[in-house]
Parts: C-alpha cells; sequence; structure tokens
C-alpha cells in the first residue's frame, strides 16, 4: 500500500466516525464507545482488504463479516451504506420502530450483513461454519470476524478458537476490539483476559498484536494473515473506547448510553474538526 491509501483509509474511518455518531444523535441510548473503537477495523476490512460486490450481494465468492460484538452495528451500517448495500439516508432511521437498522445485526432486514448477532460469544462458531461450508463447497472466500475483548470471557469464544485451530481454518481471521472497556468497568478488573496474545497461540492460532487505530499496521495485518497456511489466524487490535469524541475517550459510561443535545454537538464539533485537520 501506498502512503496516499493509507491517508485515504484513515479519511474514510474518520468520516465513518463522524456518521456513527450523526446516526445515533442525542437523547437515546446507544452503543458509542464500541462502535467508534472498531470503525478502523472495519473501514480497513471493507475498503482495503474483503472481496465484496455490493450490486451482487448474494455471489457466492464473496468475503464474509460476522460482527460478533453486534451491539457495534452503527459503525458496521455507515460503512455498508458508503459501500452502496443501501442508501445512506437510511442511517437516519436507526434504531427506529420498523427501521431495517436496528440495534443488533438482522440479516433479515439488512442487506449486506452475514449474521444475525448480538448474543456475546456466538459469533466465532459462526465464522467457523462459513469458513467450512466454503471448504467443503471448494469457494475461495475468506472469513473475518470481529470480537470484543470484554467478549473473550465468554467460554464459547474458546470452544470455537479450538475447533478452528483444530480443522486448521487457515481462511478466518479474527479481529479483537482490545479497548480495555466492558459496560461495567475495566475488562481486567471485571475478569481478566491477560495473556490475550500468549492464550490465543497456546490455541494454535497465529497471532498479530497491533495498534488499532493505526491503518497501516491494519492493513498489513490482514494482508499478512491471507499469507498463512494450515492454521487460523488472529489480530488483537489495542484499541481506545470512544475514539474521536475526547469526552467518550477511555470511559465505560459511554459503552451505552444517551448524550445530550449539548454533548452531540461537542461530539461532532470534535469529529468534524479531526476531518477537516486531514484536508482534502
Amino acid at each position: 500500500m501506498t502512503a496516499a491509501d493509507i491517508k485515504t483509509l484513515e479519511r474514510r474511518a474518520a468520516e465513518v466516525r463522524l456518521e456513527i455518531v450523526r446516526a445515533m444523535g442525542p437523547e437515546q441510548s446507544h452503543h458509542f464507545g464500541g462502535s467508534l473503537s472498531a470503525a478502523d477495523l472495519i473501514v480497513a476490512l471493507y475498503f482495503h482488504k474483503m472481496r465484496i460486490r455490493p450490486h451482487e450481494p448474494d455471489w457466492p465468492e464473496r468475503d464474509r463479516f460476522v460482527l460478533s460484538k453486534g451491539h457495534s452495528v452503527p459503525a458496521l451500517y455507515v460503512c455498508l451504506a458508503q459501500c452502496g448495500y443501501f442508501p445512506a439516508s437510511e442511517l437516519a432511521t436507526l434504531k427506529r420502530f420498523g427501521s431495517t437498522l436496528q440495534g443488533h445485526p438482522d440479516m433479515r432486514r439488512t442487506c449486506g450483513l452475514e449474521a444475525n448477532t448480538g448474543s456475546l460469544g456466538m459469533g466465532l462458531s459462526v465464522a467457523n461454519g462459513m469458513a467450512l461450508a466454503g471448504r467443503a463447497r471448494k469457494l475461495s472466500y475468506r472469513v473475518y470476524a470481529l470480537l470484543g475483548d470484554g467478549e473473550c470471557q465468554e467460554g464459547q469464544v474458546w470452544e470455537a478458537a479450538m475447533t478452528a485451530a483444530h480443522h486448521r481454518i487457515d481462511t478466518l481471521t479474527v479481529l479483537v476490539d482490545r479497548n480495555e472497556l466492558q459496560a461495567m468497568g475495566r475488562t481486567e478488573e471485571r475478569m481478566g483476559v491477560e495473556p490475550l496474545t500468549a492464550k490465543w497461540e497456546s490455541f494454535g492460532w497465529r497471532v498479530w498484536e497491533i495498534d488499532g487505530h493505526d491503518m497501516g499496521s491494519i492493513c498489513q495485518a490482514l494482508d499478512e494473515a491471507t499469507e498463512v497456511k494450515g492454521a487460523p489466524t488472529v489480530i488483537v487490535a489495542n484499541t481506545v473506547k470512544g475514539k474521536g469524541v475526547p469526552f467518550m475517550e477511555g470511559r465505560p459510561g459511554f459503552h451505552n448510553a444517551a448524550i445530550s443535545r449539548e454533548q452531540f454537538q461537542e461530539a461532532v464539533a470534535a469529529l468534524e474538526a479531526a476531518l477537516a485537520a486531514m484536508g482534502g
């Protein structure tokens, strides 16, 4: 990748963060923190790595993405809209009654989604099944899954991790949004998951640990993961919950919260300023 390519993706991520907050709006509870921390990762997947055809969403060879931490779906909705799966105007209907854009992914409602998620811990099992189905059908697609670090406290995650390693599912890449916070506080205080990279390695996975807001590092890790044969891969991405909005950053209270109109205006102003600083 060139420096210009990375800059383009960084600007895209800044635009996505702004649209996430605009779609959520004030005075209604939303998962601001994890949506903002995951934005760079999802942008890198959809605008750098994954083979997709928004005009042909059921293309058999498309790469699959499972958002296991389903509460962060606003970030995914914005990326899907920017890819052209549905009109960007629909983002304004987020979580409204009857909207196609609900608070957790529903593949029956929303074009571009591959799985219903929200009950934490199950997404990796779903991704395993997709990858094994591709192998059985002799298709070349890859499968990506995004997990939260608090989600890695779930036992089913580690059962699925053993399964993927046992079957040598090398078309599977997991990303872990390691923002160190969950709904009730710091992840390590609620139930520690460290040493996280060593755990994945001990389960037979090839592991990268990166800065989850460094677009060059994210794309490089995704590219290198596709070259691994005979084992699944995981990228542990160190991120900041609420990234881009100063009063939200690193604060568990914005895991799922409503913000006032004044806070909304402050958040939008901060994200607009960050975008303007990037230039055209």
